[in-house]
């Protein structure tokens, strides 16, 4: 089960780029929460894949022996989540939400894959929290860079 939770339904087996696609997938499934449940329903989901994910990470770990594996991506699907709850707060016009989506989509994995700053930071640790907490510290960068941008755009 933890194998299931940590590869996001097997999608980090994907290649290449295993956390592209698992960003991707978090993308379109955030959109569907958003759009069914609205943005506490994305806010639950998130919380759940963090507590969920970071166990099935601790356990994926703990078997391979491997810190960060590249096909564990449940920590990109809650980071491309946390990435995209402004979209949720504050809902936009049919015309302008996919470029704010495809914004949060293209931040979230240039933060995720350069790791500047705190992320990378984290990013070093070497600890299944370490493996999930970078992901949420570029969500959260890009969550701001996607609701200034918002501010400044609409």
């Amino acid at each position: 089960m933890s194998q299931l939770v940590a590869t996001f339904f097997y999608v980090g087996y994907l290649r290449p780029a295993p956390g592209t696609w698992g960003s991707l997938a978090a993308l379109i499934i955030a959109y569907g929460i958003v759009q069914y449940a609205g943005v506490l329903g994305l806010s639950i989901a998130t919380f759940l894949a963090f507590a969920i994910g970071w166990v099935a990470i601790t356990t994926q770990i703990s078997k391979t022996e491997i810190h960060d594996p590249s096909e564990i991506v449940i920590d990109e699907v809650v980071g491309q989540w946390v990435a995209v709850l402004p979209l949720a707060i504050w809902p936009l016009d049919t015309g302008m939400s996919f470029f704010y989506w495809a914004l949060a989509f293209l931040i979230f994995r240039l933060l995720d894959i350069k790791k500047p700053g705190l992320i990378g930071w984290a990013d070093r640790k070497d600890t299944a929290f370490s493996v999930i907490l970078d992901d949420v510290i570029a969500g959260l960068a890009t969550a701001t860079v996607v609701y200034l941008a918002i501010l400044v755009i609409k």
